[in-house]
């Protein structure tokens, strides 16, 4: 029997006592006929000695197993399957523990061509290892057991299929695994066949190490091919005995990969205590290749497939891919909870490996095997994992679901907004077509209107509405295309663009993103970012958007693109040529004191702190707010007004609060007031009154005191009249200076980026003389506003000259046009022919009509084209109280898709030619 003597603390060399070991198997270095024992032999703890395997005695709870499975994995308890112990240098002509009564050393290895088939359902036995298995089966227990007495100890084990396998996770399958392996009820030729077709036909002899009661221990010797079954009770085959092919252990491409495999596997072994001492220097190019796939923690195909290689080289191959995979893991494994940084991409990148893109894929993993050669306190190493975590944080493949529901969208957008009938009927469009499609991908939505319209919150109900994650970027100013399109990382302080980090922000490939003031864009030296944006929103290109900073390509195909501008004239013409514009004109009043009751007065209020019942904002004093105050076309301003007004209110209600507290310290604070001297002869208790009703403590003083400030706040009334307290005085008056305009003064309609605005074109003469005739203009006019001076004086002196030949008033007037508000810039050419009308009231010295209003260009010949601002020359007109409105025919579209309440109390004409205006403006009953 083999035993070890002196195991107490730690390892210990001991003598060994032995009747005849062979030296090639490791477990006892024999040198020089000196029995010691070697630590560097044995796979396992530095610190452990392996126990003897006795008769008797249960070798799977000894040492020499428990050391070395731990880093095999097959580690669930002490009676599981495929604990292996490994021992190198072997001679497979020599016998093991020729000692021992259970292990006969007589037969001979090569006589070995019948044996019993023992099936494996986890891992195959590598040559030189140990497993223990569990049998069940009497019959196959009893034959095992005679095979050892008959000095025949060998059986062969082969791996099960996947589909013979049982289930894991329970001792059943190890304890019935040869009653499945085994069928029953079929013929013996058809039964045999299907045995065979469950097992892997290349296998291992292994010889019986021990046996103790269903427990076998097998160790691995050689590798075997089955050639026919002989028998099914118990089972057992025919057998060859396979060899591996010759190889030049001179080759250069052999001796690089076996040098490769013990630098690879001294990795391995340096990561755990129970093999860092280990010495793989002597082992040969087969056992080494056996001794990396056995410790590599590989599954049962990768392990099979080492096992029926023959071919040394490619045995060396596959172990060097398997001990890889293992030294990653391993380094993994030492990380605390991932905090190693190389560890945290690994996981990225193993997590979505079957997501990411190929092309990603593959810089990936070379910049990570890069990450893995540097250290940590080179400078490359923050360089290259910056980038790979950039790279590996991208949510590849990761979408949001969309929610295509109409309904639900409808009603968010009427949550969200008041009005705006005509731009959330476009929306609904929008996301209906999407719903047909499948997708909403491939448009390029154009938000346009003046400031404060709601045009940034609108993106985000249509995220919303979507169940798009919704980002947004503000280009305005903009001119540095690296802020889009990412900086070279050659650059110090290198980021990648701003759509990168959205991606990285937001966490899905499909997010809504929102280009803020995209009509005012920068541009510089360095290039120009409309081109860049260019690439990012055109359905054309974005599938293969290049980031400088990632350097490889991202699909951005699946982002919705809503961008926001004031003025769509300003925005690029490639640009504004790829979106849907959908127009926002603003906010009429009435919408307005829908959007102030409902829902800005009650958000200030909370926000201010004050209760709904101690403020009352009238009606009156909205609607003045709105039109003396807050005529632009947003409600932005009127948000700031309302705000204006609640923290004086607030300011009010605290100054009541304090004077009346005020008085009631003042009042506690005398009847509690002491000398010093009769403060020390009171008592504590006394004291403590005193101190508690001086600062308000007691709960009597507190009643008092809340029912004082209670008696004291008055609820505070704004109405028209004290509206001015509060905002101070109207910023606007009233834009209809004349009840009746006099002679050569008319009323025209204008757009403006507040919305619209009345605008009256005055007209007078200067000095009269034959052939004095002459234009002057005034009023900070633009080039296409002079421009229409000019024409609309011409085409009154040929309407004049047509009505009357005789009026020479053009010829000897020297006119002087003016339009008020001088130092407001104006521009365009929809006054042509308000200027017109203008001419000829003057020299007819006719007034116009009362309460009209007109826009309109004009050419020479009197045509009349359209223009643009119908809804905010209309909102205009009505907050004047103008009844009648002239526009150009071509506008009549634009004027029918109003509301109805924009359009009530209003009498509209269409004109083509400057004829029906005149008929509109001087023929009528004064």
């Amino acid at each position: 029997l083999l035993f070890l003597e002196g195991f107490k603390n730690g390892f210990d060399t001991s003598l060994v006592h032995l009747r005849r070991l062979p030296s090639y198997y490791g477990l006892l270095h024999l040198r020089r006929q000196s029995l010691t024992l070697n630590s560097r032999v044995f796979y396992g703890a530095r610190h452990v000695t392996p126990a003897a395997i006795r008769v008797g005695s249960n070798p799977v709870q000894s040492l020499l197993f428990r050391a070395p499975t731990q880093l095999t994995g097959w580690n669930r308890s002490s009676r599981e399957l495929g604990r292996r112990v490994y021992f190198s240098a072997r001679s497979d002509g020599v016998d093991l523990l020729s000692s021992s009564p259970i292990v006969s050393t007589n037969p001979n290895l090569e006589d070995c061509l019948t044996v019993i088939a023992l099936p494996l359902p986890h891992k195959p036995l590598i040559p030189g290892f140990y497993m223990p298995i569990y049998v069940k089966d009497p019959k196959v227990l009893a034959a095992l057991q005679e095979s050892t007495r008959q000095q025949a100890p060998y059986v062969g084990a082969f791996l099960l299929k996947d589909g013979a396998s049982t289930d894991s996770s329970s001792r059943s399958e190890t304890d019935n695994v040869v009653e499945k392996f085994k069928g029953k009820g079929k013929p013996k030729k058809k039964r045999r066949k299907e045995l065979l077709n469950r097992i892997y036909q290349v296998g291992t002899l292994a010889q019986i190490s021990s046996i103790q009661g269903e427990q076998v221990i097998l160790f691995g010797r050689r590798r075997l091919l089955i050639k026919e079954m002989v028998s099914e009770d118990p089972p057992t085959v025919n057998v060859y005995h396979l060899k591996d092919k010759p190889y030049d252990k001179d080759n250069a491409v052999i001796k690089a990969s076996y040098v490769e495999v013990i630098s690879t596997l001294r990795d391995v072994l340096k990561t755990n205590s129970l093999w860092r001492d280990q010495d793989i220097g002597d082992f040969s190019y087969q056992h080494l290749a056996d001794f990396g796939a056995g410790i590599s923690g590989a599954n049962k195909h990768q392990n099979q497939g080492v096992l029926k290689e023959l071919d040394v080289h490619k045995r060396l191959e596959l172990t060097l891919e398997l001990v890889k995979k293992q030294v990653e893991i391993n380094k993994i494994k030492e990380t605390d909870d991932g905090s190693s940084l190389s560890a945290k991409i690994r996981v990225r990148i193993d997590t979505n490996r079957d997501k990411i893109p190929k092309h990603v894929l593959k810089v990936m993993e070379e910049e990570f095997t890069k990450l893995e050669m540097l250290e940590d306190n080179y400078s490359d190493f923050d360089l290259t994992y910056n980038y790979l975590d950039w790279l590996t944080v991208l949510p590849w493949g990761n979408f949001s679901y969309e929610n295509f529901d109409v309904l639900r969208a409808k009603k968010i957008l009427d949550e969200d907004h008041y009005g705006l009938s005509d731009v959330k009927e476009r929306i609904l469009e929008f996301i209906a077509v999407g719903r047909l499609r499948g997708t909403s991908q491939g448009k390029i939505i154009c938000l346009s209107g003046p400031p404060g319209v709601g045009k940034t919150s609108i993106g985000r109900s249509i995220a919303r509405a979507l169940d798009r994650k919704f980002f947004r970027f503000a280009v305005g100013g903009l001119s540095d295309v690296g802020e889009i399109k990412g900086h070279c990382q050659t650059y110090v302080g290198a980021m990648p663009g701003k759509m990168v980090q959205c991606l990285k922000s937001v966490g899905t490939e499909n997010p809504l993103i929102l280009i803020d003031e995209i009509d005012k864009l920068g541009r510089c030296h360095t290039g120009d970012p409309a081109s860049a944006l260019l690439e990012v929103m055109d359905p054309e290109q974005n599938a293969n958007f290049l980031d400088h900073f990632l350097n490889v390509t991202i699909d951005l195909s699946k982002v919705l693109f809503v961008c926001t501008a004031n003025v769509i004239e300003m925005i690029p013409g490639p640009l504004l040529d790829r979106m849907e514009v959908i127009d926002l004109s603003g906010y009429v009043t009435d919408e307005k004191m829908h959007i102030a009751r409902d829902y800005l007065v009650k958000t200030t209020c909370r926000d201010c702190g004050i209760k709904p019942e101690q403020v009352d904002v009238s009606d009156a004093a909205l609607l003045s707010l709105i039109e003396n105050y807050c005529r632009e076309a947003g409600v932005r301003n009127l948000q700031k007004q309302i705000e204006k007004i609640y923290r004086k209110v607030a300011l009010e209600l605290v100054r009541q609060g304090a004077v009346s507290l005020d008085v009631t310290d003042t009042k506690d604070t005398k009847s509690s007031a002491k000398t010093d001297s009769e403060v020390k002869r009171m008592k504590l208790a006394d004291i403590m009154k005193i101190l508690e009703s001086a600062t308000g403590d007691s709960t009597e003083s507190k009643t008092k005191q809340s029912g004082v400030v209670a008696k004291t706040f008055k609820k505070v009334m704004i109405d028209e009249s004290n509206l001015a307290d509060y905002v101070g005085k109207p910023v606007f008056q009233e834009e209809k200076i004349y009840e009746q305009t006099p002679v050569g003064v008319v009323m025209g309609l204008a757009w403006t980026s507040m919305g619209g605005s009345t605008l009256y074109i005055e007209t007078t003469f200067v000095e009269e003389g034959e052939g004095k005739g002459g234009l002057h203009i005034t009023g900070q006019l633009g080039d296409v506003m002079k421009e229409s001076a000019e024409i609309a004086h011409t085409v009154a002196r040929k309407i004049m000259f047509e009505k009357e030949p005789e009026n020479l008033f053009f010829a000897n007037s020297k006119l002087h046009l003016h339009v008020p508000e001088g130092a407001t810039p104006k521009d365009g050419p929809s006054a042509g022919c308000t200027m017109i009308t203008s001419f000829l009231s003057l020299a007819m010295k006719k007034l116009v009509r009362k309460d009209l209003a007109m826009t309109g260009e004009v050419t020479l010949t009197g045509r009349i084209l359209p223009i643009g601002g119908v809804k905010e020359k209309t909102i205009a007109a009505k907050r004047s109280r103008i009844k009648t409105i002239i526009f150009p025919e071509a506008n009549r579209r634009d004027f029918e898709e109003l509301a109805e309440n924009m359009k009530e109390g209003l009498e509209v004409h269409f004109v083509d030619e400057y004829e029906k205006i005149f008929d509109l403006a001087f023929n009528y009953d004064h």
